[in-house]
């Protein structure tokens, strides 16, 4: 009778597990952007939380908050209940940068979430204002060159990956440049466009119809390899810099402590979101590679960009 009231017990511990699964999610899930409305990172995110919501049959509603370099929101994240129904979209700013950069971070990201899934990679695009006097990378760096210290270029906020892209091409070229750090990247292109700063490294979603509309200059891109979506643009390291590499990833973490199940749920529904072929082909024309890899390699890839920018961080003296 005991070893029978004992497996009974046990099954309807099963069966509340069960259910507990198959229940999730039973209301609206929020994914929050630790950037401003409007920019690349934006982008991928309304795109992505869509496809995600009618997998999962909820929706995924955005939240931005652009505010001390996404330190904020990712805080806010961190300290969210392990339920799932609190997403971050994780870029190399908050989640690998900051903690160098920042003297005030209050989470460790690598510590303080469990990863879901890297969502794309996507290469950053060198560009000046189309009325600017800039015809070529190489004329913008040699102008810098000669006045040291003398032009200004924007960022999608302090930390962001065109922030750090544009403080490594400026040390691996041999300039240096004034940053203004605005909320995204949305109002930094809008004031590159007024003239207010001189150019601008982000990434080619964020700037994808300013380029296809002749706003803006398309003079390099940051990968590796051309792109693409610009094959006749030269990448930095062709111009002579054949060690430069700068791309922005995105990826999806969830509270630490998120029952697996749940990370489960989420990586799976984002995975087909990101292999469905409309939306495979619209990452693609925004120049992000869908990826959408295991939550061990994308925690993996993490400690290692938080290793490689740790480095810049430091030879740079940066900090906030």
């Amino acid at each position: 009778m005991v070893l029978g009231a004992a497996s009974l017990a046990a099954g309807s511990a099963l069966s509340t597990v069960a259910r507990s699964q198959a229940a999730f999610p039973t209301r609206p899930m929020k994914l929050l952007v630790p950037y401003a409305a409007g920019g690349g990172t934006d982008a991928i995110a309304r795109l992505v939380a869509q496809g995600i919501g009618e997998k999962l049959g909820q929706s995924l509603v955005v939240e931005n908050n652009g505010s001390a370099g996404g330190n904020l929101i990712t805080a806010q994240a961190a300290s969210s209940p392990p339920d799932g129904y609190t997403v971050l979209l994780a870029n190399q700013g908050p989640m690998v940068v900051n903690p160098h950069l920042f003297k005030n971070v209050r989470v460790d990201p690598l510590t303080a979430f469990d990863p879901v899934t890297l969502i794309s990679d996507t290469p950053l695009a060198l560009v000046v204002a189309s009325k600017s006097s800039f015809q070529t990378a190489r004329d913008l760096i040699d102008h810098a060159k000669k006045n040291n210290g003398k032009l200004t270029y924007g960022s999608a906020g302090n930390g962001s990956a065109s922030h750090l892209a544009t403080v490594l091409l400026a040390r691996t070229a041999g300039f240096d440049a004034v940053h203004v750090p605005y909320r995204g990247a949305g109002p930094a292109l809008t004031d590159l466009l007024a003239g207010q700063t001189d150019f601008m490294v982000t990434t080619v979603p964020s700037v994808l119809g300013l380029i296809e509309g002749k706003s803006v200059r398309l003079l390099a891109v940051t990968s590796p390899q051309r792109t693409k979506l610009f094959p006749e643009t030269p990448t930095v390291a062709e111009l002579g810099w054949p060690d430069y590499r700068a791309t922005a990833w995105y990826g999806l973490v969830v509270p630490k402590g998120t029952p697996e199940f749940i990370v489960k749920a989420l990586r799976d529904a984002t995975v087909s979101t990101i292999n469905n072929d409309t939306i495979k082909e619209r990452l693609r024309n925004e120049g992000a590679e869908p990826i959408g890899n295991e939550p061990a390699a994308f925690a993996e890839m993490m400690r290692a960009e938080s290793r490689r920018w740790a480095k810049l961080v430091k030879s740079a003296n940066m900090s906030i």
